[in-house]
């Protein structure tokens, strides 16, 4: 499926029915009085958070989208039938803007929450509504209210615990397929992710989280550079990142402490809250190292100034556990920490 992080669509809601002109015929009653019935409503334009939508993929192809326009009233005092709505499901994590003042309109995050874009118009009164005592035989009615236009743009956050980063061919691809049911697309060139990944990761005792393996960034990602910043929006809502380092880079590549800081870098000129979340530093392919504590691994922890950094394998598949551990440990205090600001 291709993945679609942006759309912009028109939404029009129905216009309300016309009330309508209407007296009684009935046998023996030469002057019956007014039963004009009311219009119906419009319809109205609604976006539905679906969970099993995780693209707005759906929304490529159609461009307009209107609700049904409310029935007239009829005689007999019965009003119009109301105008169906127009829903738009849209996956989790999907930012509704106006498009022409570019405000934001809500965030839509909780699943099956809703959000209606445009009302639809109100029916107009029949005739049986103006009758007085002393106007008995009203002739007037009102026309049904017109439907509101607008044109919105969407925008799609991921929603993850953890988002994987660091610089193509780290094996944030690999990493992901070894610890989650997700299957992207692995091989080694540069840039193999051309799309962020979700996978879900199982521990023992009924514990799950989220993992998004994010297209790998080079220098001047945000400035565009290579994919650009095009991703970087779909890590902003996780709570842990998980800085992936190759250990053993090719000839020509950054050596793994430069690797760190290019990547940081990055992140704190595209946003300082998304440079402050909780960081996990892995180093990965110890596979190609000959000792189970490999000095490269030591000298990457002294050259960040101390920080912890743990190895791994994510080929096969060592100290894989106690990163999915230590995660959940991070994940568990970000959670508390966030119901307690609420």
């Amino acid at each position: 499926m291709l993945f679609i992080d942006e759309a912009i669509i028109c939404v029009r809601s129905g216009r309300g029915g016309d009330g309508c002109v209407s007296f009684r015929r009935e046998k023996y009653v030469p002057k019956g009085g007014p039963d004009g019935g009311d219009g119906g409503d419009g319809g109205s334009v609604i976006l539905l958070v679906d969970p099993q939508f995780s693209t707005l993929v759906d929304l490529t192809g159609k461009h307009h989208w209107t609700a049904q326009n409310g029935q007239s009233g009829m005689g007999d005092n019965r009003s119009g039938s109301a105008g169906d709505d127009e829903i738009v499901r849209v996956p989790p994590g999907t930012l509704v803007y106006d498009r022409d003042t570019g405000i934001l309109l809500k965030d839509l995050v909780e699943p099956n929450s809703t959000l209606r874009v445009v009302r639809g118009g109100a029916g107009g009164r029949g005739n049986a509504r103006f009758a007085t005592a002393t106007h008995q035989t009203p002739r007037e009615f009102e026309k049904g209210e017109a439907g509101q236009e607008r044109w919105i743009r969407l925008e799609l956050k991921l929603i993850a615990d953890v988002g994987v980063i660091g610089l193509p061919n780290a094996g944030k691809s690999t990493l992901l397929s070894r610890v989650s049911r997700a299957r992207p697309k692995i091989a080694d060139y540069p840039f193999t992710t051309l799309v962020p990944n979700l996978g879900i990761v199982s521990l023992s005792g009924f514990r799950q989280f989220v993992m998004a393996d994010v297209p790998g960034l080079i220098e001047g990602a945000h400035e565009g550079v290579g994919l650009g910043d095009k991703f970087l929006r779909h890590i902003e809502r996780t709570r842990v990142v998980l800085h992936l380092i190759d250990l053993y880079p090719l000839e020509g590549n950054p050596r793994p402490a430069e690797a760190y800081r290019i990547i940081r870098n990055e992140l704190e000129k595209y946003s300082p809250t998304l440079a402050s979340k909780p960081e996990m530093i892995v180093a990965n392919k110890l596979d190609l190292a000959g000792d189970a504590n490999p000095p490269e691994l030591a000298e990457l922890a002294e050259e960040l100034g101390g920080a912890k950094v743990v190895g791994i394998s994510a080929v096969s598949g060592r100290g894989l556990e106690r990163v999915t551990n230590q995660l959940w440990e991070l994940i568990d205090t970000a959670r508390t920490q966030d119901a307690a600001a609420d």
